[in-house]
């Protein structure tokens, strides 16, 4: 058969059948199918869409499970052919599942009123900036799934040798094992201080600087078991990248010629400034200084303070590119990522990430040679994003760091608990592109792909040179908790978007399967 489709009719489906005695192809709801089984007595039939073979002698599909595996590898080998994505799956255990599920006949039901996932952590010593951090990881949806499905496979072969992914899955376990008592997570603040030294000891630390190094040491745990692409080995596929990593444009326009130089990098958050900034401040914060301040042991050891800072930005990316030129690179995500290119305060999320995407001119003392002028020239640069994470995670930067002072930003900041990043993608530019404006209508092709939920929220309480931090997380749908280290109880959606927040983390509502 060179084309399936109906032989009486020609239509090529919906629930199109084809005959396993001889070359036929007919409708089941018009009962085409129907007359050439009783015609021909070939009372065997299946369906093309989804694999599953009907007979018309008992008058019902046959479920069989060589059959149905057959017809999903066959499914999946036709959709790599073709190049599609592949098709969804719900989970069906194996045999090795079914008896341990045998083994354990005790279930838990969850329900809206269930509190299973909800479990305090003790602090150990100013940690509860390490608590704010694992109980929004802990509530990650893809996040925890991978880890309750057992997918991490652990390659230490020394016992000695202990593994922080590992010791993450156990964290989830205990956190979904349905008991209330507090968890003392020791092993991972153990496994954290080993990894990352500049946190090691009992000093106040930073929330943020928190989650970035978590996310790095999973993320090259991960890297170095399973995470690396078969098809790009520069490329990273570990479950860390797949859920954090987005995709940062920045666009340097020649102001004489309007010649354009693109690069993308990869990053894991955005840091937005909450000060009224400066016009011409330099506006990338790459993940190198950050590195460079940790090695130094600038690391802001003060509770709630920030290695990143609205006047101290250094820039990075296409400013060391010839106009031009489009580099994409692929190395570990930065972090960081700010732009503060005018003088006001905004006052809510979609301000800040306006100003995070409007035009800044890199002025006089920051020429760059353009490649097509083969002068230096003034530019301008854009940022956008190219790729959207599945979580997004926003830094609000409420520690600045200046010259002689510190000080802490309170200006409350709007936050919505469902966000629309359409506006703020490359491409929901304007027609032009590049007159350094983003889109203010938004594109509906887009939008329902680019929508976010409000699933954590970290605040800090207190100064810059002392403070607290507590979160909200979101258990089940409108099930939102107000977490204290030991301390969890009930908060309502009001007093999660009225709260000063500092860590925002967003989870995207539209999933596409790889």
């Amino acid at each position: 058969a060179q084309i399936c489709k109906c032989v009486i009719c020609g239509d090529y489906g919906p629930r199109l059948h084809a005959c396993l005695s001889c070359i036929y192809f007919g409708c089941y709801d018009k009962k085409h199918i129907h007359q050439h089984a009783e015609e021909k007595k070939h009372h065997l039939a299946i369906d093309v869409s989804y694999g599953t073979i009907y007979c018309f002698i008992c008058k019902d599909y046959v479920y069989d499970t060589e059959l149905e595996e057959l017809a999903r590898a066959q499914c999946h080998r036709a959709s790599a052919s073709l190049g599609l994505k592949q098709k969804f799956f719900p989970w069906e255990p194996s045999e090795e599942e079914l008896i341990l599920l045998r083994c354990n006949p005790k279930r838990r039901r969850v329900t809206e009123a269930s509190h299973i996932g909800l479990r305090g952590l003790i602090n150990l010593g100013n940690t509860c900036f390490m608590n704010c951090i694992l109980q929004s990881l802990a509530h990650t949806p893809i996040l925890r799934d991978y880890f309750m499905a057992d997918q991490h496979v652990c390659q230490a072969t020394d016992e000695s040798q202990q593994c922080l992914v590992c010791e993450m899955a156990r964290l989830y376990q205990e956190f979904y094992s349905g008991s209330r008592t507090p968890y003392i997570p020791y092993r991972l603040l153990h496994l954290v201080w080993t990894n990352a030294r500049h946190l090691a000891g009992y000093e106040q630390q930073d929330a943020h600087e928190f989650l970035i190094a978590a996310l790095d040491v999973l993320h090259r745990h991960c890297k170095e078991m399973n995470g690396i692409s078969d098809s790009n080995p520069h490329h990273c596929n570990c479950i860390i990248d797949r859920i954090f990593t987005g995709g940062l444009q920045s666009d340097v326009t020649c102001k004489r010629c309007n010649n354009v130089s693109t690069t993308i990098d990869p990053i894991w958050d955005i840091s937005l400034d909450l000060g009224p900034g400066s016009i011409h401040s330099s506006h990338l914060l790459a993940s190198a200084a950050a590195q460079n301040a940790a090695a130094t042991g600038n690391t802001g050891a003060n509770n709630g303070s920030s290695s990143s800072s609205s006047s101290g930005n250094t820039a990075s990316g296409p400013s060391s590119l010839p106009f031009g030129s489009v580099e994409t690179t692929t190395h570990s995500p930065s972090t960081g990522f700010t732009n503060s290119p005018g003088n006001y305060e905004p006052t809510s999320l979609v301000e800040c990430l306006k100003r995070f995407t409007k035009t800044e001119h890199l002025g006089n003392s920051a020429k760059i040679k353009c490649s097509k002028c083969h002068s230096y020239q003034e530019s301008t640069k854009q940022l956008t994003m190219k790729k959207l994470p599945i979580v997004a995670c926003f830094h609000l930067k409420r520690f600045e760091h200046s010259t002689g002072y510190h000080k802490k930003i309170s200006t409350f900041v709007s936050f919505p608990e469902e966000l629309d990043m359409t506006p703020f993608m490359s491409s929901a530019r304007c027609s032009n592109g590049y007159n350094g404006q983003v889109m203010r209508s938004r594109t509906p092709t887009l939008t329902c792909d680019n929508k976010y939920s409000l699933f954590a929220v970290v605040n800090h309480f207190g100064t810059i040179e002392s403070g607290h931090y507590t979160c909200y997380i979101r258990s089940l749908k409108e099930q939102w908790y107000r977490c204290e280290d030991h301390l969890i109880k009930k908060a309502t959606a009001g007093e999660v978007l009225n709260s000063e927040g500092y860590l925002l983390f967003y989870h995207k509502q539209v999933l596409e399967y790889d």
